[in-house]
């Protein structure tokens, strides 16, 4: 008796953790609210005394006007992601551009590349990336960086992801431990405590 017991209950776990998906993805349109969720999100996570490391963008204004992209992590630290170009004055020598934004490679993985660092003995604690995108992807160390975590056994990746997308974010987006979110102006309110309970979901059975 004790022994199907056991049995039964090994394959109630094994159930789950089949159904529980291991990584959160939010995707959605420019400007939806997408670094709005994921702040939201972490607050309400890490008042529940989970840990939340990695980095979110913010724009950057001047005199009321966009001029480009911060990365800032959630130990404090912030760096120029991309700014805007003159086009009477281009950028000398090799650039990464994004429409009229100069990615700053350098200033980026300073400092977005040690937030994403895990230490071995460290226990599973949420990996926020905000976000895997045509910008952040000009790094070939970021982009090594994503498939390592995505694969490390004690990570839970939360990131946000564009709708259109190249071949190696298209693939995040579509792996089997990969669940996806479309952020909607109708749904990013109430998306917020569905997507905490997801990732806590994750956390409590791959976590140790």
């Amino acid at each position: 008796m004790r022994k199907t017991f056991r049995v039964l209950k090994e394959m109630a776990e094994a159930i789950q953790l089949n159904e529980t998906r291991r990584h959160i993805m939010l995707t959605g349109q420019p400007g939806i609210g997408k670094t709005t969720l994921v702040k939201k999100v972490c607050e309400k996570l890490e008042d529940e005394n989970w840990q939340c490391q990695g980095f979110y963008t913010e724009e950057k204004r001047e005199d009321g006007q966009r001029v480009g992209f911060d990365v800032v992590t959630f130990d404090g630290q912030s760096g120029a992601l991309a700014r805007v170009v003159d086009r009477d004055n281009p950028v000398a020598g090799r650039s990464y551009m994004v429409g009229r934004y100069n990615v700053l490679l350098q200033s980026f993985e300073k400092i977005a590349l040690p937030s994403l660092a895990i230490k071995p003995s460290e226990y599973t604690r949420v990996i926020v990336i905000d976000e895997i995108g045509k910008m952040e992807l000009f790094s070939r160390s970021f982009t090594q960086t994503v498939k390592d975590l995505l694969k490390h056994p004690k990570t839970t990746v939360f990131a946000t992801v564009p709708v259109r997308a190249n071949p190696f974010v298209e693939e995040i987006k579509n792996r089997d431990d990969v669940q996806l979110y479309t952020v909607t102006k109708e749904n990013r309110n109430q998306l917020v405590n569905e997507v905490v309970d997801a990732i806590k979901e994750s956390l409590e059975c791959y976590g140790t």
